[in-house]
């Protein structure tokens, strides 16, 4: 089965540093390659944002505005890599299903 790609103008098979050959020049190659970037900093932001809203927890005093704020943060940043982290489970189901390499 031939692979499915939408070639972005000016696109060409790129030789990285490694020496590997990567399909920047595609849509699907261009994604694939971002991903892991976007998966990284996915991670570090949950992270960040889970020691800060801790950190507010530990330092709200007893106050209930205070103590709501930081479990928003909490809550906001799992729900947001739960998000993340379901949308590149779907894509890999999405390979396996239509034979496709979608993350490369």
């Amino acid at each position: 089965m031939e692979k499915l790609a939408l070639v972005l103008p000016g696109g060409e098979i790129i030789k990285n540093p490694t020496g590997l050959r990567s399909e920047l020049g595609t849509l699907g190659g261009f994604v694939s390659a971002l991903l892991p970037i976007i998966l990284v900093l996915a991670g570090l932001t949950l992270f960040i944002l889970l020691i800060l809203g801790g950190f507010g927890i530990l330092t709200s005093a007893g106050s209930p505005d205070k103590m709501k704020a930081a479990q928003g943060k909490i809550t906001s940043a799992i729900i947001g890599f739960v998000i993340i982290f379901i949308s590149y489970w779907i894509a890999r189901i999405l390979e396996v299903m239509l034979g496709i390499n979608i993350l490369g």
